[in-house]
């Protein structure tokens, strides 16, 4: 006889405490079996084989396991599989009541879930999503003809309008964890096994309270500890970010929280127009002429452009899997604007190479700096990268770290390309497109 139980799957939400999906699981009536995916049809697109973020979760993963057998004699199923026949593998080895997760609004993720509730459905296994990492989704935070916001002020305004306490209560999970299977320890696959290997990346950790006081004038500055570097803790789930919005909203500075608000903004954004994930959110900006020029693009990557804070941004980057936020602006501006290459190929690196990385937030990022999202600014908004670094790393606490050569101009290339002529061709340029009909 199959065990009847209820699935709960583990995604965007590594974590035990305040779940949202778990929650619900655990009280639904039936012994729940934890169940993570390694997606093949995500893990197959990586590049790198030492991919950070993939041990990130592995040891995520693994923790929440050994805590689940310490404390509760379970374990999380784990499957390596494309997730259709992950899937088809975990009903042919147990009678399922339910299936219990919560929401994910990237594109690849819709369409995978599309899917599997039609399976589901089939099954007469009922499909129970949930709102976990955001505090407003989808048409929470709309206009009051319903239709979504565009731009940044009035939906950050709805949004603290509509903020009540109800949204930041925490889901006491761990008051129902009596209720999850008891089960034998399953197998973890190996990252070998996989085809991985162990990064040595350090990852940051959950520290954030004593950033957000002083975040409204420490956050421009790439040379302190000015941010949370909170972003992949965020993008996996290890934190909650009703216990984030609660911390932030009960501080009298409000600059931390508002960051907070612009990843919900995007995520909104992403939702309700999938298709900016690869094209511009103002369409004309996809009649731009691009350069795109593959040795520039490389310069660009390595850090070798000749302006060295945007050098000192991709050194960090490539070395750390992290970039200074007012950084990522002035390189994402540089690579658009200055060197006219189609912000996608930046967004795919960054994609690459962010420990942080999230579609939504990361997408909407590269749009603004090339004048193509949202933001309501006009294109000929062009990042002076010499200046940027004088006002922002005037001592070159920061480049020096990164950009070790910079001290010797003997060795220090030239600029790449000079400003006032790059910003000269930008504006033609952008000027030329966004004129035809």
């Amino acid at each position: 006889m199959k065990q009847t139980v209820s699935i709960f799957w583990f995604r965007r939400d590594l974590r035990l405490d305040d779940n949202a999906g778990l929650y619900y699981a655990l009280k639904g009536g039936h012994p729940v079996l934890p169940l993570f995916i390694f997606d093949t049809e995500i893990l197959n697109q990586l590049e790198d084989r030492e991919d950070a973020r993939v041990t990130f979760i592995y040891q995520t993963i693994e923790a929440l396991n050994n805590e689940l057998r310490e404390q509760q004699s379970s374990s999380i199923l784990i499957k390596y599989n494309s997730t259709g026949q992950a899937w088809n593998e975990v009903l042919a080895e147990y009678d399922i009541a339910a299936v219990y997760t919560n929401h994910d609004y990237e594109p690849y993720a819709r369409h995978r879930d599309a899917e599997l509730k039609e399976l589901f459905t089939q099954k007469n296994i009922e499909f129970y999503t949930y709102k976990d990492q955001v505090i407003f989704e989808k048409g929470e935070v709309v206009k009051d003809d319903q239709k979504p916001y565009t731009v940044f002020t009035p939906y950050k305004r709805k949004w603290y309008d509509k903020l009540k306490p109800f949204y930041l209560k925490p889901y006491p999970t761990r008051k129902y964890l009596d209720n999850i299977s008891k089960t034998s320890p399953f197998q973890l696959p190996t990252l070998k096994s996989m085809g991985f290997a162990e990064s040595k990346t350090h990852f940051p950790d959950k520290q954030y309270k004593t950033i957000i006081a002083g975040y409204h004038e420490q956050r421009d500055f790439p040379a302190i500890k000015g941010t949370s570097h909170i972003g992949l803790h965020l993008r996996f789930g290890t934190v909650s970010i009703r216990q984030l919005a609660t911390d932030a909203y009960g501080a009298e500075e409000k600059t931390w929280l508002n960051e907070l608000i612009w990843r919900e903004f995007y995520m909104m954004i992403l939702y309700h127009f999938p298709q900016t994930a690869d094209h511009a959110f103002k369409p004309e900006y996809d009649r731009i002429r691009w350069r795109n020029n593959e040795t520039e693009f490389k310069a660009w990557c390595e850090g070798k452009t000749g302006y060295p804070l945007v050098d000192a941004g991709m050194r960090e980057l490539n070395a750390t899997g992290y970039m200074h936020n007012r950084v990522r602006m002035v390189v994402a501006s540089f690579l658009s604007k200055h060197l006219l290459i189609d912000w996608r190929w930046g967004e795919r690196y960054f994609a690459r190479k962010l420990l942080d990385y999230e579609m939504a937030s990361n997408v909407g990022g590269w749009q603004w700096a090339a004048g193509s999202g949202t933001d309501a600014a006009p294109y000929f908004r062009v990042f002076n990268p010499e200046l940027q670094l004088k006002k922002f790393d005037p001592k070159l606490q920061y480049v020096k770290k990164w950009v070790p050569e910079y001290a010797d101009f003997s060795k220090y290339p030239e600029p790449i390309v000079d400003h006032a002529f790059a910003r000269e061709r930008c504006l033609k340029v952008f000027k030329e497109a966004l004129s035809k009909s």
